[in-house]
């Protein structure tokens, strides 16, 4: 058996949490450069806001009630998601994190000590103890049927946030999927469903009883192996080690529009350093640097460029100078004067284990003496929540960063934003 568990409506919840005064209230999180929302509490959707609408409109409107608005604070996002993460990995023997705010969990042999509805209330209860965080627990025998077993969870308050789909009750499994809209099944996207829909296949439970030869030839293996999973049949394994990334990407918007070729410099030195920092977090090295800059595909009265640009290292790297040396060199390459560059972004591929290889002859930039020690212990300051170290490619206080005017407080990660609680 799979439990699948999910924070309901993570990014509005997480602002609700030091906010006991917001717990009832309509309450919108916006995405990069406050442009849209992506994320809603369930007071907001009754209001009828959409995934998707951007703030201008929603700032347009006249409500029943006062939204609540915040800027994404993903500090504090990630610090909540990982004392969440925390919470299930001390209750469950196996689990394999998802997403920031999804974990799969290895029910396997718990039948035997507790059922499965109360093992999922205790999580919850547990979670909500330690992050006050309200989490949906959904289970089955695949990972696919656990999927649609924590959707229904949220769907039907009748199940109080726990369902569970065993193989002893496959009545109770097929009534929910025939409740269930195919384009909620997990890897259904919107094109698949749509096709889907004109062969008069609109429930998840139509789906599973779908010929899999048919499935397989008129769309993919993939989506014949969803078929198997919603019949029972396990085709996707816990991951509890997850793979190793094969690209890392850091891009932002602008908040202001950059003219100048300094002001990109700074931009793409600062990705640059994230790129690395993630890097590390990796363990690994990479020997390919990309770097790609554009203008907004969106604007009527001035011309589209877009470009990107690459570096070949001769000996892999995850020294920050090395990997901002090579950025620099690629911007260069496609930096174009009278233009007002909207993005861009720094991608790290080519990823090895180790940075020892084969020095080469004619390389003029062999490894940098004591690099690892240095990047450590840069990263063990930036780490620590007392301080921050930077490279001074990346400036000061850049006018184009992202524009971010409702952000909320990073009340778990510094020190001077920490929640003060007062005993009147």
């Amino acid at each position: 058996m799979f439990g699948l568990a999910d924070v309901n409506s993570f990014y509005a919840s997480c602002e609700k949490v030091f906010r006991p005064d917001l717990r009832n209230k309509p309450l919108i999180v916006l995405s990069n450069n406050d442009g849209c929302c992506i994320a809603r509490s369930k007071e907001a959707k009754r209001l009828g806001i959409r995934m998707g609408d951007p703030w201008f409109k929603i700032r347009g409107q006249m409500y029943p009630e006062q939204i609540f608005v915040f800027s994404s604070n993903y500090e504090l996002y990630a610090s909540l998601s990982n004392r969440v993460m925390a919470c299930l990995e001390e209750m469950a023997p196996g689990v394999e994190a998802y997403s920031i705010d999804e974990m799969f969990l290895d029910l396997r042999g718990l039948e035997t000590a507790i059922s499965f509805e109360a093992f999922g209330t205790q999580l919850r209860e547990h979670v909500y103890a330690c992050t006050r965080l309200t989490i949906g627990v959904g289970m089955g025998s695949t990972k696919t049927l656990a999927k649609s077993a924590q959707w229904a969870s949220k769907e039907w308050p009748a199940f109080r946030g726990v369902l569970a789909l065993t193989p002893g009750n496959p009545a109770r499994t097929a009534k929910m999927l025939s409740l269930q809209p195919v384009q909620e099944i997990w890897g259904v996207g919107s094109r698949i469903a749509w096709k889907l829909n004109t062969m008069g296949i609109t429930t998840a439970l139509q789906l599973a009883q779908a010929n899999t030869a048919f499935i397989r030839k008129n769309f993919n293996v993939v989506l014949e192996r969803t078929v198997r999973e919603l019949n029972g049949e396990s085709c996707i394994a816990l991951e509890e080690a997850p793979p190793p990334k094969q690209q890392i990407v850091c891009s932002r918007s602008f908040g202001e529009r950059i003219i100048t070729y300094d002001a990109m410099r700074q931009a793409v030195c600062q990705y640059a350093e994230r790129a690395a920092e993630k890097l590390r977090g990796e363990r690994q090295y990479c020997r390919h640097i990309s770097v790609f800059i554009k203008t907004s595909p969106f604007s009527a009265t001035e011309p589209y460029y877009g470009n990107v640009a690459s570096e070949k290292l001769l000996t892999a790297t995850q020294d920050t100078r090395d990997i901002i040396a090579a950025a620099v060199r690629a911007l260069e390459r496609i930096w174009r004067d009278d233009h007002r560059y909207a993005k861009a972004g720094v991608m790290l591929n080519d990823f090895s284990g180790s940075g020892i290889a084969q020095l080469n002859l004619f390389d003029e930039q062999p490894p940098r003496p004591h690099s690892q020690e240095l990047m450590r212990v840069v990263d063990g300051i930036n780490h620590s929540g007392l301080g921050q170290v930077w490279f001074a490619g990346r400036g000061i206080a850049p006018q184009w960063k992202m524009k971010r005017e409702m952000l909320s407080p990073a009340y778990t990660t510094r020190w001077q934003e920490l929640p003060l609680a007062r005993i009147g």
